[in-house]
């Protein structure tokens, strides 16, 4: 318990250096304050309510600021001060209430002697009620025999000054929470000067910790407040003020300009997003736990071009960005690799590569990608990750397909395998750039079941040299990876391989011995390089 969070606020509530905590009100931004050196965090009303849209007069339940506060106390290991209004009514909900807190490892909380539901201290302040004192201090009572850890805290919030009823009055409400068993006194006020809460401090004389919130009186040097000799200052709401102002000018910049040129970079990438989140540690666990099957595989998508045959869709995104029934192409080949298990993808990008970021990816970017072609934009996707341990799939950042494909290469056995579609008269692709191969046998029915292997792979075959069109799929074991890598790496170094595709790369290992075996298949893909290719696409997915 001597380092719990509890005993940590204690600590700070006690510490004769003047502390400060910093508002969060989600799990995120609990991680933000932790990181910018906070030793503790205020899960203020205002902003707790605010992230819900709902006004700060307890229109945001109490069970709903508890999922919330459960979210926060597992993003981060800092102590928490929640923000209880009221305590969400009388003495009853104010034990319950600890309790819930205790659950889930909040620190503290403060409650303040207003009527329930309150109204934020800063609207119409001297209207409002406040509570009567006796029946405060039930809730008080009531909260502090509820908790079951010693260290838990709970601070009274006296709202005299903001009622303008003075300083006697203050004097006299925290006297008696005090009495109550209140673990401090957070003396509040509306003033652009600190003097009510100065005069305060002066009177009460150290009878327990006088916490502030320099809302108000934020010109006020701190210097002041630690002279004073106050506990703790709250800075209640800035995190939430500075994001809203960010967030509207960056809608407002998207909505005039209509693309994110002007905007991204002066926000934060997605990988920041997912380091906060700690995606890494998920990624380090399913290599723990998942399954070998499902771990096993990883996945090289190239997706540099532009696809300029596209024309005005690919304007400002690269084709594998290009909409299909509401998703990106990309989106689309990503699901079916996870349908198949296979979670680690690497996308070579190169166009526009920010308007590459779908989330859970990893990215390779050919900045060569206008003078280069497939082979250099998997020699940079192979440089970029060395782990030879799992079987690689590589595929086009344009070609969508169903699982069966995935499925079909994981079968084989060899340790080179490509799809090969039988169909290649019928193909989208006929009158235009193909990938075409000539193998050990051409399809038949005779043999179906028989290996076929590579021989070449051209796009200018003679017609009867060409069994079929080859998909764009490739597997390499994790068994012959080290090869395929030398083999990629040495076609990369030659100046005159600058152009070469992957199936200049595929003739290069059947010159250098390797087997690559071809799997004869029919449909289950398709090549999307035309509109009327976006179409088709639509109806494939």
């Amino acid at each position: 318990m001597g380092n719990s969070r509890t005993t940590r606020f204690r600590q700070l509530l006690a510490s004769t250096e003047l502390e400060f905590l910093l508002e969060a009100h989600n799990g995120i931004t609990a991680k933000i304050v932790e990181e910018a050196g906070f030793q503790g965090i205020w899960a203020g009303g205002l902003c707790m309510s605010a992230q819900y849209g709902v006004r700060d007069s307890n229109e945001a339940s109490w069970t709903q600021v508890l999922e919330m506060l459960e979210f926060m106390a597992d993003a981060t290991s800092l102590p928490i001060l929640l923000d209880g209004d009221t305590g969400y009514g009388n003495f009853n909900n104010v034990r319950r209430l600890v309790r819930k807190l205790e659950q889930r490892g909040i620190a503290a909380v403060c409650i303040e002697d207003k009527l329930y539901p309150k109204t934020n201290s800063f609207i119409d302040g001297d209207k409002q009620q406040l509570a009567d004192v006796d029946e405060f201090c039930s809730r008080i009572k009531a909260g502090k025999d509820a908790q079951s850890d010693d260290n838990f805290s709970i601070i009274t919030r006296v709202e005299a000054f903001i009622a303008g009823w003075g300083l006697g009055e203050a004097m006299r409400r925290a006297e008696a929470y005090h009495a109550a068993g209140s673990d401090g006194i957070l003396i509040h006020s509306a003033l652009s000067r600190p003097t009510e809460v100065l005069a305060f401090q002066k009177e009460w004389a150290g009878r327990s910790p006088v916490v502030i919130v320099p809302t108000k009186y934020f010109a006020t040097p701190t210097d002041v407040f630690r002279e004073a000799g106050f506990s703790i200052a709250i800075w209640a709401n800035q995190l939430l003020r500075s994001a809203v102002v960010a967030m509207q000018e960056t809608a407002r910049t998207i909505a005039r300009d209509q693309n994110l040129q002007s905007v991204e970079d002066r926000i934060a990438p997605v990988k920041e997003l997912f380091r906060l989140q700690g995606a890494s540690e998920l990624q380090e666990a399913e290599e723990r736990y998942l399954p070998r099957q499902q771990a096993r595989s990883r996945a090289i998508i190239l997706a540099a071009s532009r696809g300029s045959a596209l024309g005005e869709l690919t304007e400002q995104r690269p084709k594998t960005m290009v909409k299909v029934r509401g998703r990106p192409l990309l989106s689309h080949i990503v699901a079916a690799y996870n349908a198949a298990g296979i979670k680690r993808i690497n996308v070579v990008r190169g166009y526009l590569p920010a308007a590459v970021d779908l989330p859970a990816l990893t990215y390779t970017d050919n900045t060569e990608y206008a003078d280069t072609s497939e082979l250099i934009s998997l020699s940079r996707a192979i440089e970029a990750d060395g782990d030879d341990s799992m079987d690689l799939y590589v595929s086009y950042g344009d070609v969508i397909f169903n699982r069966y494909i995935l499925d079909a290469l994981r079968e084989s056995d060899d340790e080179i395998s490509i799809v090969v579609d039988t169909e290649w008269r019928d193909s989208v692709n006929r009158g235009r750039a193909a990938d075409y191969v000539t193998c050990t046998q051409p399809p038949s029915r005779r043999n179906f079941y028989q290996p076929v292997f590579l021989e070449r792979a051209a796009e200018d075959l003679a017609e009867d040299r060409i069994h079929g069109e080859w998909m764009g799929f490739l597997r390499v074991s994790a068994k012959a990876l080290p090869r395929f890598r030398t083999a990629v790496t040495e076609m990369a170094r030659v100046p005159g391989n600058r152009q070469a595709k992957l199936y200049h790369l595929l003739t290069h290992l059947v010159d250098k011995g390797e087997r690559v075996r071809a799997l004869y298949t029919t449909g289950h893909w398709l090549d999307v390089d035309s509109l009327e290719d976006v179409v088709a696409a639509g109806s494939f997915a």
